[in-house]
């Protein structure tokens, strides 16, 4: 069985969205140094690199990412592949892709994972509008991931992230999917445990049974 890790690392000055706060890591104990042990010291904000979205991000008093539902994060995914697409997946766009109403978590593969490489962020991804995303609803889609920082468009992020955490569906953002083919894998994508949190961190795995 092969294991398909599609997490982005954390490092230190990694691209973020705007207004987020940036990524710091550094070592504050050394063996080298004459210290007993290594240990390191992170600051970074809850949607740094491959992440879940919680329903508190958009909706004050709503469930927080410690609250997510297990079943949701585990199970069969669908990747599709969006990559002719370079603008955002509208209605029409989406539609072309043929998500097979069977699909309960669906993983997007845009162009956005090669603005990985980048030093900086780019606001040139590709993301859902809010008809994309409420055609994702009536699916019945319990989860949905896209490779990079945000599931919505650029230019109007609320719409798309309100209609899909009021319906109660993950979000799951900051993916890496270049090197993952189109099809059926199982998903397994675990966010930290962080009480009333807007957002989790988490590491994604697909493989095939």
């Amino acid at each position: 069985m092969k294991f398909f890790d599609i997490s982005v690392p954390i490092r230190g000055g990694m691209p973020v969205y705007p207004g987020d706060p940036p990524v710091v890591v550094e070592q504050v104990a050394s063996i080298a140094n004459g210290d007993g042990l290594n240990l390191s010291l992170a600051t970074f904000g809850l949607h740094t690199g491959t992440h879940v979205d919680a329903p508190l991000h958009f909706i004050d008093g709503a469930p927080g990412a410690d609250a997510l539902p297990l079943e949701a994060l585990i199970g069969p995914a669908l990747v599709v592949d969006a990559t002719v697409f370079a603008g955002d997946i509208g209605e029409a766009e989406f539609q072309a892709l043929a998500v097979p109403p069977s699909a309960r978590r669906v993983l997007l593969k845009t162009g956005n994972s090669s603005l990985w490489d980048r030093d900086g962020f780019s606001s040139e991804f590709v993301g859902l509008t809010a008809e994309a995303a409420n055609l994702l609803v009536g699916l019945g889609v319990r989860l949905v991931g896209i490779d990079y920082l945000s599931i919505a468009t650029a230019s109007d992020p609320a719409p798309a992230h309100m209609a899909l955490l009021r319906a109660g569906v993950v979000i799951v953002e900051g993916l890496d999917l270049r090197n993952i083919e189109a099809g059926e894998y199982m998903l397994a994508c675990l966010p930290l445990r962080i009480a009333g949190a807007d957002g989790a961190p988490a590491r994604a795995v697909l493989w095939r049974a």
